[in-house]
């Protein structure tokens, strides 16, 4: 039987710009979805890559003595060094200067042209190279970009056009028939008052300089960047080669990862071009919020408030960074982060809880059971289980919140299991049935219990700390949770098998001061 496939993306980023918390954030959600899929037993591509056209690119490699290639180049170890260190599990990384790319472009461009939907015009507006957007005068906030607030230059040039105005009420019906396209749904509101406005015939070519990708039907012009940068994500399933195998399993996609500010593009822009282009939508396009300081003000470096990738990574380590953004920030909504929480939360979930748990009945098995699993004695087979009890239930409700991007309910879930075995330990007080002959039993169960919700605690919460899970389960004795492809089965209760080896090691998360 074949895998069921999952396609899953984040934005493809500026190639300009150095990997922040903000890019770091969106490709950590989409990689624990991609891994928890997998896990799942689902055929999954993971995508993410880099965005290296337009006129910005082409004036910092002027500013730097490069050609815009090597200028490109130089910057892209940044950020799959980045990646490669937050344990990023992506099957593909694009460039949007990559040939398979532009062939897939210049053949999409073609197929609006011979449909119909594009015309030569000329465009007068404003332009922010910055963020590589148009803007009417209407939009302008005091004669600047509404995005990055940077002044804009006004644009008279030749351009073809695309049709964005016949498609309107096209895309309000689509959205009818399809409620969860954009998520959460407060974007959905945005995007619909959006077009409700009126809609505008968008310019899809740039004549002012040749970086990017040529229109096939007139190589004077170059496709506009933004639209050249949406097409990635078929690009990269081969569209415009001749094998369209991947495309084919793979297309449309299940989830788009974007961050709020570009949700127009990705909801209104590229679902309209996929119309055009006789193409299937996307399943889901989800728009996070921004992580903003800890006082709820923007981060920037002149504030001296903001947070690096490696900073926090230094800290708290890549695991314990990769959960807390997960956990404490409700995907969709803004965040405000800051050191103090960071540390209350790791301390308190992971320090105080979950390698608490691990290092005392680690420890205990080791001086009571030679360390090793111990057998579950007949007799105790019909004692009360609390612990069983919620895990009996836990994957079905885990599989539910990340099925609905609810990381934080994932999260909460397995930490409910894990608090409910620090209680039961300090109820059934191992210690002390250590030192009667008659409870010896009572005491294997009890040992085994709590080493069982480690092991399905560290199974689930793989997709989210992938290190920390192959390293718990490593000191059961047991394979990697991270290459499982069937993990509702292996979280059953009564998966560890007794006389497995058992080791301390290290702490796992060892607790932080303020």
């Amino acid at each position: 039987m074949s895998k069921q496939p999952f396609y899953i993306s984040t934005p493809i980023y500026y190639v300009n710009g150095e990997p922040h918390i903000g890019t770091a954030y969106t490709t950590i959600a989409a990689d624990t979805i991609a891994r928890f899929a997998r896990m799942d037993g689902r055929n999954v591509m993971f995508l993410t890559g880099l965005d290296e056209h337009g006129e910005k690119v082409a004036q910092a490699a002027e500013e730097h003595g490069m050609t815009p290639q090597e200028w490109c180049d130089s910057q892209v170890v940044q950020f799959t060094d980045l990646w490669k260190e937050l344990n990023i599990s992506n099957n593909d990384f694009i460039r949007t200067t990559q040939e398979r790319h532009m062939v897939g472009v210049a053949q999409f461009m073609q197929k609006l042209y011979d449909n119909g939907y594009l015309y030569k015009g000329t465009y007068d507006g404003f332009y922010c190279t910055p963020c590589e957007t148009q803007y009417t005068q209407g939009e302008l906030v005091d004669g600047k970009c509404p995005s990055c607030g940077r002044d804009v230059h006004t644009v008279h040039e030749e351009n073809w056009f695309f049709k964005l105005s016949e498609f309107g009420d096209k895309l309000l019906a689509f959205y009818d028939e399809h409620p969860n396209f954009i998520r959460p749904q407060i974007r959905e509101n945005e995007v619909r008052a959006f077009i409700e406005s009126g809609m505008h015939d968008l310019s899809v070519s740039r004549t002012a300089f040749d970086w990017g990708v040529p229109l096939p039907f007139d190589p004077e012009h170059v496709t506009y960047v933004w639209v050249d940068a949406l097409i990635n994500y078929i690009t990269a399933l081969g569209y415009g080669s001749d094998d369209m195998s991947k495309f084919e399993t793979w297309w449309p996609a299940n989830f788009h990862f974007v961050g709020k500010d570009i949700i127009r593009f990705h909801c209104v822009i590229w679902p309209a071009m996929l119309m055009a282009a006789g193409m299937e939508c996307p399943e889901h396009v989800f728009a996070h919020g921004f992580l903003m300081a800890a006082d709820g003000s923007k981060m920037s470096k002149s504030k001296g408030n903001a947070l690096y990738p490696h900073e926090l990574i230094e800290r708290y380590g890549v695991d314990a960074y990769r959960y807390y953004f997960l956990s404490d920030v409700t995907f969709g909504s803004d965040g405000n982060i800051g050191h103090d929480r960071i540390t209350q939360v790791y301390n308190a979930d992971l320090a105080n809880t979950y390698g608490n748990l691990f290092s005392r009945v680690s420890n205990m098995t080791i001086k009571y059971f030679d360390g090793k699993v111990p057998e579950l004695p007949a007799e105790c087979t019909d004692m009360p289980n609390p612990l069983k009890e919620i895990a009996d239930g836990l994957y079905d409700t885990f599989s539910a919140c990340m099925d609905n991007v609810d990381y934080g309910g994932a999260c909460s879930a397995v930490m409910e299991l894990l608090h409910r075995a620090n209680l039961y330990v300090e109820e059934s007080a191992p210690w002390n049935l250590a030192k009667n002959e008659d409870t010896q039993g009572e005491l294997a169960f009890v040992l085994y219990n709590a080493l069982e919700t480690c092991r399905i605690a560290a199974l689930l919460l793989s997709a989210f700390m992938p290190a920390t899970s192959a390293e718990l389960w490593s000191r059961l004795s047991l394979g990697d949770p991270c290459a499982v492809e069937n993990a509702r089965e292996l979280s059953a209760w009564g998966g560890l098998p007794a006389g497995n080896t058992v080791t301390k090691g290290d702490a796992l998360f060892p607790r932080l001061a303020k």
